[in-house]
């Protein structure tokens, strides 16, 4: 994994760790909360952020279930929207930084 790439996919995974811990803070099911959506990208960010590639196919992966929550958040729930939309976007930086040495290898320059 191309060094740059890891790391913005560890960034992006340590930002979107700090966004689901900072939307359910007073949720009532915190706990659970956290334990579902900010412990995984927290867990992955540093293997990521130094090159792993199984960090950042897990990332990708889970990045797309990431990126449905928000979809499904933005549109059912308008004063969480501006969570939803942070996910939205860093869903989408996790996919496209993980999956960027595949496709630079793949299609070259």
């Amino acid at each position: 994994m191309a060094a740059t790439s890891a790391r913005l996919t560890g960034a992006a995974l340590l930002a979107l760790a700090a966004l689901y811990a900072a939307w359910f803070h007073a949720d009532r099911h915190a706990v659970a909360a956290l334990l579902v959506f900010a412990l995984p990208p927290l867990l992955l960010a540093v293997p990521a952020w130094r090159g792993g590639r199984r960090a950042a196919f897990w990332a990708g992966v889970f990045a797309l279930f990431w990126f449905s929550h928000g979809v499904m958040v933005a549109w059912t729930r308008p004063p969480e929207r501006l969570f939803a939309w942070g996910g939205i976007v860093l869903s989408l930086v996790v996919v496209g930084a993980a999956s960027w040495p595949g496709l630079r290898a793949r299609f070259g320059r």
